[in-house]
C-alpha cells in the first residue's frame, strides 16, 4: 500500500470552555481551558494513523513557543515532518466551546501555514498515490506551491477539504484545482456557499460539474451525502452527544481517506466515517485515544 501525503497544518489548538461567546462589551467567565495538538491536517493524518494506513505528515512546524509545542509534541508521537524548520514563528487557533458543544475559532496565522515549493523536492513521488490538502493553507500566497506539485503528479487521487474558506481562494487557483479532479469533502453549508444553490442536491451537482469527481457533503445529525456521478445516498449518523465538535470534519475525512486505501466501498467508507465522528464528537478536543 502507497503513502496518503497529508499536506498542511499543525498548530496549537488553544481551547477554551464557556458557557457561552460574550457580546460586545460583555464579561464572560472561562470554564476552562487547554492547550493542545490542531490543525485540519493534523487531525486528519491522526485518523489515517488510527487505521493503520501508511502516510506522510507535511507539517511545517516554525518557531516561538507553539512552533516548540508543535514539535515536541510530534516527536513524542514519533511524528516528524521532512519540512526542514523554517525562519518565522508558529501560530496557534483559538477554539472556544460553548455549552452545546459547538465551536468557533479565532486563527492567528504563522509559519504553519506557508508552503515554498522546494520543499515538495524531498519527497519521493512514487511512494505517493493519494494527497490531503484543506483550503486553509490553499488560500494563503504560498498555496500555489502545493496545487503546483500536484499538477506535476496527476497520478495522484486528490481529496480536498476547502472548509469555510473556500470564496476565499482566488477564482484562477481554483480553476487549476477543479482541473485536478479532487474528491471535495465539505458541510452542507460551505456547498451552498461556494455553489450558490438552495438545495443539497443541486449543490452537489454543480460542485461536481466543476471537479468531475465525487463529491462528499457532511450533515451533522442527519448524516452524510454523496454524488459519485452515477450514485447519491445519504448515510445515517450515528447518535452522539456532543461535548465539542472540534476536528469532526477532519477526522471524517481521514477516515474516508483511510478507508478507500484499505479497499473500502465509498458507502462504506462513509459509514466507517460516520462512527469515527461521532466518537470525535463525544470527546473532548480533536482527537481519539490511540487505544
Amino acid at each position: 500500500m502507497k503513502n496518503v501525503l497529508v499536506v498542511g497544518s499543525a498548530v496549537v489548538d488553544v481551547i477554551i470552555n464557556l458557557d457561552h461567546l460574550p457580546g460586545k462589551e460583555e464579561d464572560v467567565h472561562v470554564v476552562s481551558q487547554q492547550m493542545s495538538l490542531g490543525g485540519c491536517a493534523y487531525n486528519t493524518f491522526e485518523i489515517i494513523r488510527h487505521f493503520a494506513v501508511p502516510c506522510i505528515p507535511f507539517f511545517p512546524v516554525g518557531t516561538g513557543i507553539y512552533g516548540d509545542f508543535v514539535r515536541t509534541h510530534l516527536a513524542e508521537k514519533g511524528i516528524i515532518s521532512p519540512i526542514p524548520t523554517p525562519e518565522k514563528e508558529n501560530g496557534c487557533c483559538y477554539c472556544f466551546v460553548e455549552a452545546d458543544g459547538e465551536r468557533t475559532f479565532i486563527s492567528y496565522h504563522g509559519a504553519e501555514y506557508q508552503f515554498e515549493r522546494a520543499w515538495f523536492d524531498a519527497l519521493d513521488a512514487s511512494s505517493i498515490d493519494s494527497v490531503y490538502i484543506c483550503g486553509l493553507e490553499i488560500e494563503e500566497p504560498t498555496g500555489v506551491n502545493i496545487v503546483t506539485y500536484l499538477e506535476q503528479h496527476p497520478e495522484f487521487t486528490v481529496f480536498f477539504a476547502p472548509g469555510p474558506r473556500l470564496n476565499k481562494i482566488h477564482p484562477d487557483l481554483m480553476k487549476r484545482i477543479f482541473t485536478l479532479h479532487p474528491i471535495l469533502h465539505l458541510n452542507e453549508e460551505e456547498s451552498y456557499a461556494y455553489s450558490k444553490k438552495n438545495t443539497l442536491q443541486e449543490a452537489a451537482r454543480c460542485l461536481y460539474q466543476l471537479s468531475a469527481n465525487t463529491v462528499i457533503i457532511t450533515l451533522g445529525e442527519k448524516g452524510c451525502y454523496y454524488l459519485d456521478g452515477r450514485n447519491e445516498d445519504i448515510l445515517s449518523s450515528v447518535p452522539a452527544k456532543q461535548i465539542d465538535a472540534i476536528g469532526a470534519g477532519d477526522s471524517h475525512i481521514g477516515a474516508v481517506i483511510a478507508s478507500l486505501q484499505l479497499g473500502k466501498s465509498l458507502p462504506e467508507a462513509i459509514a466507517a466515517a460516520n462512527r469515527v465522528a461521532a466518537k470525535v464528537v463525544e470527546t473532548p478536543g480533536a482527537l481519539l485515544s490511540s487505544e
